[in-house]
This record gives structure tokens, sequence and C-alpha cells, in this order.
């Protein structure tokens, strides 16, 4: 399957005149995104459900929602069940450059979150839910989007993490490395 996709778009780049290690490139920030854009719908998923709950029990429901998703992909035989997924290609040998580049854009993102007005209210949210909700702060909507925010970034991180390694498998993922 990965195979596939890689030759498909590897053929479409060629038609566009693109060359070979540049269309690699491409495709690899196509899949992170594709990754971050993904993961962060389903923190969105997860966000909603969850707005009622705090403390321990936000914390129970987003790892048993990973334990979940972590047995579903066990049981889907399209995309390698309990074997895993493998033969994820190399897209480009300078993956260090992607690593600094992908936390550049992070620690600018988080930097300007956190020195903006939002920031303030996630701070405001996070400190004291009842008072921030009290001084007009909408709680349920910073919830969610705080829950969208960071399953961007461990989307993001899970394909990098899924390209360095080249082998997914589903016991990689299992409460321990949430906990990481």
């Amino acid at each position: 399957l990965t195979f596939g996709i890689h030759d498909c778009w590897a053929h479409a780049f060629a038609a566009m005149g693109v060359p070979g290690g540049a269309a690699d490139a491409a495709l690899l920030l196509v899949g992170l995104a594709a990754g971050t854009v993904t993961a962060s719908a389903a923190g969105v998923l997860v966000g909603i459900p969850s707005l009622r709950l705090r403390g321990d029990y936000l914390a129970i429901v987003t790892l048993g929602f990973g334990e979940m998703i972590r047995v579903c992909i066990q049981n889907i035989e399209a995309i390698g069940g309990a074997r895993g997924f493998s033969d994820i290609p190399a897209l480009t040998s300078r993956f260090a450059i992607v690593i600094y580049a992908s936390v550049a854009v992070t620690v600018a993102v988080i930097w300007n979150l956190i020195h903006s007005a939002h920031g303030r209210a996630f701070l405001s949210v996070r400190e004291d839910e009842i008072a921030a909700e009290a001084l007009g702060v909408p709680t349920t909507r910073y919830k969610v989007v705080a829950f969208a925010v960071g399953s961007a970034f461990a989307g993001l991180a899970g394909g990098l993490f899924a390209h360095l390694s080249g082998y997914l498998h589903p016991s990689s993922f299992w409460v321990m490395r949430s906990i990481e």
C-alpha cells in the first residue's frame, strides 16, 4: 500500500517536472500535514464528549480513547493489523533538517499562541476554570481548541516517528508512549 501511494505521487510529480528529491520532500511534508490535521480532528472528537470532565477523569478518558484506537488498529487488516504497517519509505536523507524545522515551527506556534489573547485564555482555564468562566472566557471552546492543538502536535510527532522508524506496530503506541 505504501509503495503504491509513493509511486503514484512520484509519477504525478515527475509529470509536473519536479525532480525526484524535491518530490520526496514534498510528499513527506504532505504526509506530515495530513497526519497533523487528522490527529487534530481526533482531538476534537475526544474533546467534545469529555468537556464536562476535570482533572484525573479527563486524563483517564484520553488514555482510554488512545487505547481504543490502538485496539481498533490491531483489528484492521487494511493497514497491517496486528502485524503493523511496514515498508514506510524513507523520503529524505536530510531528516535532521526536517526535525529542526518541525521543532522551530512548533516553538514559534506555541510562543505566538501563549503570548496572544487566546494564550492568556488558555492559561486562565488551566489555572482556574470557574474563575475564567466568571470572567467571560468560553472555557468549553478553549478546552476543545487545546485538545485540537495538542493532538495536532502529537500527529506531527507521530509522522516524524513513522518516517524515522520505517515500521509502525500497534504495540509501539501503548499507554506508556502516551505518558512519554
